[in-house]
């Protein structure tokens, strides 16, 4: 059985070690360090084995800077996901989704954007459509969306929609 909880500090290790795992290059364990740093971590989860206690996935949610009609909207960035090989294709990236998404609604987060493929993210109700007309250097098919609180998209001309600085360090690693 997998747990999905808030991470700790207990977790840091471990999860350095999965996403130094997970991915070819270190930009995404490197941009979970910087953003905990700068203070632009909003939330992470941690998956474990329950009967091994190993961390078998993570997900972070960081702070974004986005504007509709002139109005700073509370918004949120997902990234990194990772899940360990042997937990894959079980479910894990999906409850560790919807586990995010329930809590930023909690929270009072507007909008959640999201990097990343289409089809995978499309199950929760990320959309292309809802991140269009967004001024951010991600901008495109792969950069998607969810409005939360009930699902309606804030009313107005979209303006910008930046990640946390943190970002901008991936493209150089």
């Amino acid at each position: 059985m997998i747990a999905i909880r808030p991470a700790t500090g207990h977790d840091v290790a471990a999860i350095d070690a999965l996403l130094r795992t997970s991915f070819a290059r270190p930009g995404e364990a490197n941009l979970v360090r910087d953003l905990c740093i700068t203070g632009d971590m909003v939330l992470m989860f941690a998956a474990r084995d329950e009967e091994t206690d190993a961390l078998v996935g993570t997900i972070a949610f960081s702070r974004m800077d986005v504007s509709v009609a002139g109005k700073p909207i509370s918004a949120v960035a997902l990234a990194p996901i990772a899940v360990a090989p042997a937990y894959r294709d079980q479910g894990v990236a999906e409850a560790l989704v919807q586990a995010g998404i329930d809590r930023l609604e909690q929270e009072g987060v507007v909008l959640c954007f999201a990097l990343g493929e289409p089809a995978f993210y499309a199950r929760f109700g990320f959309d292309a459509d809802f991140a269009r007309n967004f001024d951010s250097p991600y901008a495109g098919d792969y950069l998607l969306a969810l409005p939360l609180q009930g699902g309606l998209m804030p009313c107005g001309v979209r303006e910008h929609a930046h990640h946390a600085p943190a970002f901008a360090k991936l493209s150089d690693t």
